[in-house]
């Protein structure tokens, strides 16, 4: 009886420490993944401040204006031609 009592507890003690090292294997497992997710925010974060520096710089009168006509072939009307309407 006191030897089936002693190899259970064996037993027990092995699974509990297997079970502790694989939990401790996927804690860190996980870490990593979390350090890497972590990684990739701070690159969008960096990238998307650089895309709003960009679009505030294409979006000045100046760019559009320039962007019209450039691309488009269009130019500021004559003064003598623009019509304005009253209500």
């Amino acid at each position: 009886m006191r030897g089936m009592l002693g190899l259970l507890l064996a037993a027990g003690v092995v699974l509990t420490a297997i079970g502790v090292v694989y939990a401790k294997h996927h804690s860190r497992k996980l870490f990593v993944e979390l350090q890497a997710l972590q990684a990739e925010r701070d690159r969008m974060n960096v990238e998307w401040g650089q895309l709003q520096l960009e679009q505030s710089t294409l979006t000045t009168h100046g760019q559009v204006e320039r962007a019209a006509r450039d691309r488009m072939g269009m130019q500021i009307p004559a003064p003598q031609s623009v019509v304005i309407l009253r209500r």
